[in-house]
């Protein structure tokens, strides 16, 4: 079968995401008063780090060659932060209610606020939490929020800022909110023990918009 991409990399990955934080394209100037002046570039980015735990030599192996499949950063990844598959309020989903209609209700004028509609009645956002507008735009929860009983939430700040598409009634991704991502050239570690075979994979990744 030919391999599709975005490519599920992660799907049952043996390991976790150490690092799963903005890189933010930004210039710096220190001016001699001590006022250090911030100039953005451009909206952030995701960028993440992956790994595995010790797998035996046959199980090192086949994430090996998963990782092939990316070709050193030429393929994207669906990629996610794998601490957050489920809100916080929602340990593996329990609870949580249908969450599949969930969408963009109002936009504030900053870009960095929304409201969203679709979530069952008293469903929970808490700070820390991640959700994906659209098919690739992950963001972070910065304030609560919760749900009324008509299934709109109150308003509630996210970053990144809202990217130019995000328009009112774009989906919310609720379970498993990701972005595409390719692999950072190079990153990729899979070294063996001599004496057992055993070895873990580590590598680190890289939003691809």
């Amino acid at each position: 079968m030919t391999i599709s991409y975005p490519f599920d990399l992660l799907a049952g990955f043996p390991g976790w995401s150490t690092e799963f934080d903005l890189l933010w394209r930004q210039e710096q100037s220190r001016q001699a008063n001590g006022v250090t002046r911030v100039k953005d570039f451009g909206s952030p980015l995701w960028r993440g780090t992956f790994q595995s735990r010790s797998m035996r030599p046959n199980e090192l192996d086949e994430w090996r060659a998963r990782l092939d499949a990316m070709e050193n950063g030429l393929q994207q990844f669906r990629a996610r932060s794998l601490s957050r598959c489920y809100p916080m309020a929602y340990p593996n989903g329990t609870g949580m209610g249908t969450v599949s209609a969930a969408a963009i209700n109002t936009i504030n004028a900053n870009r960095k606020s929304i409201t969203v509609k679709g979530l069952p009645a008293g469903f929970q956002w808490r700070v820390g939490d991640m959700l994906q507008i659209g098919t690739r735009n992950l963001h972070r929860i910065q304030e609560a929020a919760a749900a009324g009983g008509t299934g709109v939430t109150g308003a509630f700040e996210i970053r990144p800022p809202l990217w130019p598409e995000t328009a009112v009634n774009d989906p919310v991704t609720v379970v498993r909110p990701s972005c595409l991502m390719t692999v950072v050239p190079g990153s990729v570690s899979s070294t063996a023990d001599l004496q057992t075979g055993r070895g873990s994979i580590s590598f680190q990744a890289l939003e691809s918009r």
